[in-house]
């Protein structure tokens, strides 16, 4: 009995050792853990964190313990480091880039945050680093200023766009699309994008002021304050158009826009010259797009009155792309002005070229078209035969 009890006892002893022997090594550790940022401000998400108690021993000769790695995050955690006096080191690529001393009690975790932005970490540098790091901090944070400024204008040319579309088909009211243009203007200058849109938002509130004059009977050119909407959209359009030709990169093709921009606002205010002019800048600057830019002037000369003006801007539009319906309605119609009365039929005879424009119109027009109708009956009337066989000229787009 007592053999069996010493037993027992000797069992209950080895067992009651290994469990203090237990506690007593988790109460030797503790975890440490932290945040690591680097000087500019930004937080470390590669490398390792280093722990050394030969503290005496040069750098190359220190033996690093509870070696951990920093996450994605910025964040460390060393756990099971022992009881002890350390060098904690912050290590990138290698290479060690801050320290900090540490004590370490059994049982007592420990937050370690490695923030090189602080004090501490500056006054161990050398004058030339510190302003090195402070310069960069600077154009860092000028950088990242300008960045979200970009991003809030991208993000108003994207509304501004979709709003000038929706109120385009019932010239609706953009006010609030023009004192964004404007306010985007006034915070890059430089940019010639936001002067080319805020002259289109400008010329839409335009748009917007000459229909309710035209509802109400009056005439938009007598309205002052349409007039200036125009003037001043003329005036974005144009500094757009220049900042873009001083640009490092500039594109003709936007050049063109404004221009054939400029040129159509000109023509709603009876300025033909002006308008003319534009236009051929417009081709000048593309090219490629020449036929929709005579096009559109032989429509402004047109609508001026300006009949020979309009000839021969249709017949230019007409000798890059003769596959435009437009051209050839305009010609015809500026051409059938000038129609004579034979005094043995007293029918009208047209003028050279004049039947033929008509001709290649309805060669080319969908029947949808409701200036087909009328161009039938009006030929109906004056005896001309319309030819069914007709095909108008052909040419490739230059």
């Amino acid at each position: 009995m007592n053999t069996l009890r010493m037993k027992f006892l000797a069992v209950l002893a080895a067992f009651t050792l290994a469990g203090s022997m237990t506690a007593l090594a988790q109460g030797n550790t503790a975890t440490v853990k932290g945040h690591v940022i680097d000087p500019i401000g930004v937080v470390v998400t590669d490398g390792e964190v280093r722990f050394t108690k030969d503290k005496s021993a040069a750098m190359a000769d220190e033996k690093m313990t509870n070696i951990t790695p920093i996450d994605a995050s910025g964040n460390y955690v060393a756990k099971g480091v022992p009881a002890g006096d350390y060098f904690v080191y912050v290590y990138q690529k290698g290479q060690a880039t801050d320290r900090q001393e540490l004590t370490v009690k059994g049982g007592v975790d420990i937050v370690l945050d490695f923030d090189m932005t602080t004090e501490r970490y500056m006054q161990g540098l050398s004058p030339e680093r510190r302003k090195e790091i402070e310069e960069f901090k600077k154009n860092a944070g000028a950088t990242v200023a300008a960045n979200a400024v970009i991003a809030n204008l991208n993000k108003t040319l994207a509304t501004v766009r979709a709003d000038l579309a929706a109120a385009a088909p019932t010239k609706g009211d953009v006010t609030q699309d023009v004192a964004n243009m404007k306010a985007a203007t006034d915070a890059k200058p430089e940019e010639s994008v936001l002067w080319i849109v805020y002259g289109e938002a400008l010329v839409a509130q335009a748009d917007h002021v000459a229909a309710a004059d035209q509802q109400a009977g009056k005439a938009y050119t007598s309205d002052d304050d349409d007039v200036k909407l125009y003037t001043d959209s003329i005036a974005a359009y144009q500094k757009g158009i220049d900042i873009n030709v001083a640009s490092k990169k500039p594109t003709p093709e936007d050049q063109a826009v404004a221009y054939n921009a400029i040129g159509n606002i000109n023509g709603k205010l009876g300025k033909v010259p002006e308008a003319s002019a534009a236009y051929d800048k417009a081709v000048a600057a593309d090219p490629t797009h020449a036929a929709m830019y005579y096009s559109n002037e032989s429509i402004v000369l047109y609508k001026a009155n300006q009949a020979d003006g309009a000839v021969a801007a249709a017949d230019k539009a007409i000798a890059v792309d003769a596959t435009r319906p437009d051209p050839y309605y305009i010609k015809a119609q500026s051409l059938v002005g000038k129609a004579t009365m034979d005094p043995k039929t007293n029918l009208l005879v047209l003028p050279p070229g004049c039947v033929d424009a008509y001709q290649a119109f309805l060669s080319l027009a969908p029947a949808t078209d409701p200036r087909v109708a009328q161009v039938k009956e009006l030929l109906a009337s004056l005896n001309v035969k319309i030819d069914t066989s007709y095909k108008a000229p052909t040419n490739k787009k230059k």
